[in-house]
């Protein structure tokens, strides 16, 4: 029986042996590759927390201690240690989450896996514990250092500082990387930290000396072991940055070095008051494979071969942010004043090969989206156009920004906004359904939506002419749609899809959806039921020609994988009713609330956005008692002309419903 499998919860750990504990490391390594290379998931950023979370369990008290880890891709080992050991369904629906998640267990207290927020959060709780006189509970917050880059971290460390009196203990796990290798100068000063030769020499003597003393000879290295790394940490001068702050301060210590973390964070546990602890590890440790990867040390991996490390899954074709880097690098060429931006994200939105062709035209911010933004307003005032590439569910966290920063004053900023819609597997916090409803409530914005490769390329060409406002271009997640070719371009730029002589119903199709438009408009036309489809490329403004269209058609279905509350649906109805056009509008979309992770034709089936489920809902609305159907739709010939009912006619069956 491996210990590993004898492990049902962090207590389990308290009557291991040093030796076992180094076991158990073995095994949890082992675990991992072997259940992430099935399943793909976050692997090296939990191969370098291993020894850490093995060591957090063993000091502190969890659930009783509340633990929380920033960001949730580095829990994987504190799930296994807090009994959850079936990783066949990791990611999937009715499997494990891939970050922490309440409804698993106890042990978990934040889900959401956006960084730099759990300073925040363990001031709040363990301010709670004082003021409700659980002031023997300790906090516990695991930190990486990528998360140093996030403002939030600091305005939390900055009002940590003004109340001691609390079991508070901040774990910065730092292996030099966020996703890529972390940058800024926080990144630089701890990578100096990092490598002084000095500080290693140092503190691998004092480690071995108080271990030869043996056991009697604790009560002494604990009372000296603060002094050590008080003057080790005033010898790299870590105290200087931390004592500002009012914070103590032990490191950095060695990440991989179960005896000396434990004796380290049961130091920090003793202190009574918020405390810092400078771990510094390897991501990917002990995976070959892993730490050969210069690019990102498989910080997530699809379904790979545990040996080799070779990716197992099928390409599939192009990705959409292939597609949008290959792009960029186009309007680059063309244009010297356009500067790509990134929060931390370089490779992943697709800004590697633009940088590769322009070094001096890229800038990574860290993970620090609302500076990004706001200092893209700066760099268009100064006569450049920045493009901001960012994932859709990070653009949530710079919302004033776009709004007061860029919008208000007419900034020329393109924004990218990689993996919206469903995405899938990371599950809540990193679906992007919410960009559509929330950002065109921005005055003067403009939102493009492509349905596929040729129409990004168009589009971002398109976006970053704009020099009076911001434009935005949204594309999913994982391969690019099939090209589907309009019948029309009409004069605002609307793509007509489908034309039917018989104006039963317009789909309006956003981005990808427009595919499922025009399935559905096949199935209607089957049914008897005429259907126009259009796809309007700029979602927002919603163009002229589509007004127009709605006017003249019995129905208006929108479709979009966003959330339907406030999402583009909600503004064709709004800009129809100002037109004084009265047709009916039924929007679909996502529903507004979490959805948990599953693939994200799951989650469309689930919202009902199915061509079949959608073609089914109208038939029976057309041919029901809601909406009068123009017959004649299937064999093509023109509508009888008596059987168009009038404005005022739908108007009264509407009433007759009633």
């Amino acid at each position: 029986m491996s210990l590993l499998s004898s492990i049902t919860g962090p207590r389990d750990l308290d009557g291991l042996t040093t030796d076992q504990l180094e076991q158990l490391a073995s095994e949890v390594r082992g675990f991992l590759v072997e259940n992430v290379a099935r399943t793909g998931g976050h692997l090296g950023p939990n191969l370098g927390v291993v020894e850490l979370t093995i060591a957090l369990h063993r000091v502190f008290d969890s659930p009783n201690d509340p633990m929380i880890f920033d960001t949730g891709h580095q829990s994987y080992v504190h799930k296994l240690l807090t009994g959850r050991q079936d990783f066949t369904n990791l990611r999937a629906r009715n499997g494990l989450a891939g970050y922490p998640q309440r409804s698993e267990s106890a042990h978990d207290v934040v889900e959401s896996s956006h960084a730099s927020s759990s300073l925040s959060w363990a001031d709040g709780v363990s301010r709670a514990l004082t003021r409700t006189g659980r002031k023997d509970r300790h906090v516990v917050a695991v930190v990486g250092d990528g998360a140093l880059t996030g403002g939030m971290t600091w305005e939390a460390l900055n009002n940590i500082s003004d109340d001691n009196d609390r079991n508070l203990v901040i774990v910065v796990n730092d292996n030099g990387r966020s996703y890529a290798p972390t940058i800024g100068g926080m990144a630089r000063y701890l990578n100096r930290v990092r490598t002084a030769e000095s500080y290693r020499t140092l503190h691998r003597g004092s480690d071995d000396l108080f271990r030869k003393l043996g056991p009697a000879a604790r009560a002494v290295y604990r009372g000296v072991r603060g002094g050590t790394h008080g003057f080790l940490s005033r010898f790299t001068n870590n105290a200087a940055l931390y004592s500002n702050l009012d914070i103590k301060y032990l490191g950095p210590v060695d990440g991989h070095d179960l005896p000396t973390l434990i004796e380290t964070l049961e130091l920090a546990k003793s202190y009574g008051a918020p405390v810092i602890v400078h771990a510094i590890t390897e991501k990917g440790r002990g995976y070959a494979p892993a730490l050969e990867d210069e690019a990102d040390q498989f910080h997530a991996v699809g379904k790979i071969d545990p040996i080799t490390g070779e990716s197992l899954g099928a390409t599939g074709g192009l990705a959409w942010t292939d597609v949008f880097a290959d792009e960029l690098v186009c309007v680059g060429d063309a244009r010297d004043d356009v500067i790509a931006m990134t929060a931390a994200m370089l490779r992943p939105t697709g800004l590697l090969p633009f940088a590769q062709r322009f070094p001096d035209r890229v800038y990574d911010v860290g993970i620090a989206e609302q500076h990004a933004v706001a200092s893209a307003a700066g760099l268009a005032f100064g006569g450049l156009h920045p493009v901001v590439a960012i994932y859709a569910t990070f653009m949530n966290r710079a919302f004033d920004q776009v709004l007061m920063d860029v919008a208000l004053h007419r900034a020329g900023v393109t924004f990218v906004l990689d993996r919206a819609g469903v995405t899938g597997p990371d599950g809540p916090s990193h679906h992007g359904i919410w960009d559509l409803a929330m950002l065109q409530l921005v005055p003067n914005i403009r939102i493009a939506v492509p349905r596929d490769g040729e129409r990004l390329r168009e589009e971002l060409q398109e976006a970053v002419a704009v020099d009076d406002g911001p434009t935005v271009i949204r594309f999913p997640k994982g391969v690019v749609s099939p090209e589907l070719p309009a019948l029309e371009r009409l004069d605002d730029g609307v793509d007509v899809l489908v034309r039917s002589d018989a104006h039963d119903v317009l789909l309006v199709g956003i981005g990808p959806m427009a595919h499922i438009a025009v399935d559905v408009a096949e199935r209607l036309r089957a049914q008897g039921i005429g259907a126009t489809v259009v796809d309007p490329r700029w979602a927002v403004p919603v163009q002229p020609s589509v007004v127009d269209l709605a006017a003249s058609h019995r129905l208006v279905i929108t479709i979009e994988d966003g959330i339907r509350v406030g999402g583009i649906g909600t503004r064709v109805r709004q800009v129809l009713r100002e037109a004084g056009v009265d047709t009916a509008v039924d929007e679909l979309g996502v529903p507004d609330e979490f959805i948990d992770h599953a693939s994200r034709e799951q989650i469309l089936e689930d919202a009902g956005l199915t061509a079949a489920k959608i073609a089914q809902d109208v038939v029976a609305q057309v041919l029901g008692t809601r909406i009068p159907v123009a017959r004649g739709a299937q064999s093509g010939d023109p509508t009888p002309t008596g059987q168009i009912p009038t404005l005022p006619d739908l108007a009264r069956s509407r009433d007759d419903r009633r």
